[in-house]
C-alpha cells in the first residue's frame, strides 16, 4: 500500500508540474502587451511608455521565461499566490472568499445530482429496455446535450420570471442558491444516471453471480453484497470527476446568476489581464483535479486491490 501511495503521489507531482508550466506558458505567450493591459486597468487613461516599462519590470515580464516561471512557482510552494498586478492586493484572501461561495454551490449541485440520478438509474436498471429505462436514458442524453448556461436561463425564465417562485440573481439568502444548484445538479444527474445504470447492468452480468444463486443466496443479498460494490467502482470515478468538473462549471453558472465566487473572480481577472489572479484560479483547478484523481485511485485500491496493484 505504501508503494502504491508513493507512486500516486509521484504521478500527482508530475501532473501538477506540467499543469503549472502549461498555465504560465499560455499566459506568458498571450497576444497583446500584458504590461499595457495592466497599465490601462490600473489607471484607465493614456499611460506614458516609462510607466509601462516600470510595470513590465514590476511583474517580471522583462525576465526570461524560466526565470519568471521559477519566480512565480517558488512562493506557491508555501501557499503564497502573490499580489494582484492591477490592484497590488494579496490574492489569497480574495481567492479564499471566492472559494467560500463556490465550494458549497458545487457540493449542492453534486448532492442534487445524486438524489436525482441514483433512484432513477436503479429503477431503470430493473427492466432494461422497458419504457422506464428508455425514458431515463432519453432524459439523461438530453441533459448531457443541454449546456449549463442554457439550462440556467431556462430555469430563470420558468421559476423567476414566469412563476416568481425563486430569486434569480445574487447571493443574499439560501433561496438564491436553489436555481444555480439545480442548474449544476441536473447536468450532473444526466451523466450519473447513465453511468450508474450501466454499472448495475454490467455487474449483474458478472460470471460469479450464478454460483451464488445456486448456493441459495437471495437476490437481495446478491444486489447488496456483490452487485452494489462492483457497480460502485465506475460510479466513484464519475463522482470524483464530476466534483472536479463542477468547480469548473460553477464559473459559468455563477456569472449567469450574478453570484460572487471563482466565476466572477476569474472573469474580472481575465478582462483586466490580471495574470497572477488567472494563474491562481487555473492552478487551483488543476490541484483539485489531481487531488480528486488521487483519492479515486486510493478508493480503487481499497475496493479492488487488483486495480491498485496495477496502478502501482
Amino acid at each position: 500500500m505504501i508503494r502504491i501511495i508513493l507512486g500516486l503521489l509521484l504521478r500527482a507531482f508530475v501532473v501538477l508540474g506540467g499543469a503549472a508550466i502549461a498555465t504560465f506558458s499560455l499566459l506568458w505567450h498571450a497576444p497583446g502587451d500584458p504590461a499595457l493591459a495592466i497599465a490601462l486597468a490600473r489607471y484607465a487613461t493614456v499611460v506614458p511608455p516609462d510607466v509601462i516599462e516600470q510595470i513590465r519590470a514590476e511583474v517580471g515580464l522583462d525576465q526570461g521565461f524560466w526565470r519568471a516561471f521559477v519566480g512565480w512557482v517558488r512562493p506557491l510552494i508555501v501557499g503564497d499566490f502573490g499580489k494582484s498586478s492591477v490592484t497590488g492586493q494579496e490574492i489569497w484572501p480574495q481567492l479564499w472568499t471566492a472559494i467560500r461561495y463556490t465550494v458549497p454551490l458545487a457540493f449542492a449541485g453534486l448532492l442534487i445530482g445524486l438524489v436525482v440520478s441514483l433512484p432513477l438509474a436503479i429503477i431503470a436498471a430493473k427492466k432494461p429496455g422497458g419504457w422506464i429505462d428508455r425514458f431515463a436514458v432519453g432524459i439523461a442524453s438530453l441533459g448531457v446535450a443541454i449546456p449549463a448556461f442554457w439550462l440556467g436561463l431556462l430555469l430563470i425564465l420558468l421559476f423567476s420570471v414566469e412563476l416568481g417562485w425563486l430569486p434569480a440573481m445574487g447571493p443574499r439568502t439560501s433561496a438564491h442558491m436553489i436555481l444555480p444548484a439545480l442548474t449544476l445538479g441536473l447536468g450532473v444527474s444526466a451523466s450519473l444516471t447513465r453511468i450508474i445504470r450501466s454499472g448495475i447492468l454490467e455487474a449483474r452480468e458478472s460470471a460469479f453471480l450464478p454460483a451464488f444463486r445456486r448456493r441459495g443466496v437471495s437476490e437481495r443479498a446478491i444486489e447488496r453484497d456483490h452487485v452494489g460494490p462492483h457497480a460502485a467502482i465506475p460510479v466513484i470515478t464519475v463522482l470524483g470527476l464530476e466534483l472536479a468538473f463542477l468547480l469548473e462549471g460553477v464559473v459559468v453558472v455563477e456569472v449567469i446568476f450574478g453570484r460572487p465566487g471563482l466565476g466572477s473572480f476569474l472573469v474580472e481577472a481575465i478582462f483586466s489581464r490580471d495574470f497572477p489572479k488567472v494563474q491562481a484560479v487555473v492552478l487551483l483547478t488543476a490541484v483539485v483535479f489531481v487531488v480528486v484523481n488521487l483519492l479515486i485511485d486510493l478508493a480503487y485500491s481499497l475496493l479492488d486491490p487488483r486495480i491498485g496493484g496495477h496502478d502501482a
